[in-house]
């Protein structure tokens, strides 16, 4: 799900206001027309001919404006800043995977000019709108949200049927937009919040339109949010949680999984996986992920099948498909698998912060990828590496008690293993967590800041 979301550009993105003053002194005496420069700047929004009609006669003012768009194109463009907040408001629309595109009353040669001189770059600008014209542009760019200082902007959403966001860094309030912000550094905040609203509204439209799903649930956060997700959407009686039981499961996940699901009444099913069986897996070369998936994935369909469910769904989100290398994804989609998180955008960091609203346990809780992520490619799996991978982090965990978060023991082949914690637990790394990782059969031993995915870098 991507929005768009369009932007003014004079007193909502750019302070051109300067610039303005100066051609507009500069055409005034070249033509002797008597112009209250600061007044203009004043009420800047409108189209430049309907300034310029309240100074001289109809007839002159369509010379008059292209000699001032010559004499703003010489250097009062570039003579402007950026209104606070407005490189932040945009940056935060790009990195959350969204367009920018200005639509304003200045010319678009004018308005590039001025973005470039501030440093903000846009993905479209429509130039020469106002009001109802600019609710044409911005519903052709399919824009989800326009930001203005103006009423007329308000009046250009409207017609766009898009969110108004009004500024008051202009000189006529906005008062009748959706949101109103006292100037735009309030706006990223705003903007994540309502982000994550259309996300989340997006997701409960797609489960519905499943139906009925069971979730391959891991019990991490983001098939724990889709289990909760869906029983919103579709009631604990169309969702039903499975759980594959396998060696590359850690010993600790299944009865906290169980607990979640019981939580929402949803029935859990606990199937064995034998990924062993499959020699892509145990050779663990760079696709171990894919036949993993795989393997899960052809469990569960049957499953779902005989439970009556119209699909299998996994916690696939944004971040997911943006990752890089992730062959499990593919198995996946090849077998069918439906990505309701991923089908409304959602990312990561948004998925916590829905768990934080609705009050999941899961909200916080650290990523933790199967055992089998922690065995170097080309070093094959075997149900006693995933075992002793096993036991070592959760002698790791007691040992550090509440100081880590994030615990990781790499095998790296040979007995040799590298410990991976975040960075107030490396800091209390000691001997005492050497030793407890040697007690498991690792004679190497060796200590890192944690990295997600550190063992995909063998891959490049």
């Amino acid at each position: 799900m991507q929005l768009t979301v369009g932007f003014d550009l004079d007193m909502t993105l750019v302070d051109t206001r300067r610039g303005v003053r100066s051609s507009m002194v500069a055409l005034s005496a070249e033509l002797g027309v008597p112009i209250d420069a600061d007044l203009v700047v004043s009420r800047l929004g409108p189209p430049l001919e309907t300034e310029l009609a309240e100074w001289m006669p109809a007839g002159d003012v369509p010379a008059a404006a292209d000699r001032f768009r010559e004499l703003m194109a010489q250097s009062g463009a570039v003579d402007c800043v950026a209104l606070p907040g407005a490189v932040e408001a945009v940056r935060a629309v790009r990195e959350s995977g969204g367009r920018v595109v200005v639509v304003t009353a200045k010319s678009a040669a004018l308005a590039a000019m001025s973005l470039e001189a501030v440093g903000i770059e846009v993905d479209a600008i429509h130039g020469w709108l106002w009001s109802e014209g600019k609710g044409a542009a911005l519903r052709d760019e399919g824009a989800a949200i326009y930001v203005g200082d103006n009423p007329h902007d308000v009046v250009g959403a409207r017609i766009a049927g898009a969110y108004s966001v009004g500024v008051l860094t202009g000189g006529t309030a906005p008062a009748d937009a959706d949101v109103v912000l006292d100037d735009l550094t309030f706006f990223p905040s705003w903007y994540a919040d309502h982000l994550l609203d259309a996300r989340l509204a997006a997701l409960d439209t797609r489960l519905r339109e499943l139906g009925s799903v069971l979730v391959a649930f891991s019990g991490g956060a983001d098939s724990a949010f889709l289990l909760a997700a869906a029983v919103r959407a579709l009631g604990a009686g169309h969702v039903v949680a499975a759980t594959a039981v396998s060696p590359s499961l850690a010993m600790s996940e299944l009865p906290a999984a169980a607990a979640f699901a019981a939580s929402l009444g949803v029935q859990h099913l606990t199937p064995g996986t034998d990924e062993l069986s499959r020699e892509g897996y145990v050779a663990n070369a760079g696709d171990r992920c894919f036949h993993c998936k795989a393997t899960l994935l052809d469990t569960l369909r049957p499953l779902a099948e005989s439970s009556g469910l119209a699909h299998v769904a996994t916690g696939t989100n944004a971040d997911d498909a943006v990752a890089g290398f992730r062959p499990g994804i593919k198995a996946a989609a090849e077998r069918g698998a439906a990505t309701p998180l991923l089908d409304a955008g959602l990312t990561k960091s948004q998925i916590r912060e829905g768990s934080r609203r609705w009050g999941l346990v899961t909200a916080d809780k650290p990523a933790l990828a199967c055992l089998a992520s922690r065995i170097a490619y080309g070093v094959p799996v075997t149900s006693s590496r995933l075992a002793r991978v096993d036991r070592a982090e959760i002698a790791l965990r007691v040992l550090l008690g509440d100081i880590v978060t994030d615990v990781r023991v790499r095998d790296l082949g040979d007995d040799a293993a590298r410990i991976e914690l975040d960075p107030v637990a490396l800091q209390a790394c000691d001997d005492s967590a050497f030793a407890v990782v040697r007690a498991e059969g690792f004679t190497t031993v060796t200590a890192a800041a944690y990295r997600t995915g550190s063992l995909n870098d063998a891959l490049a």
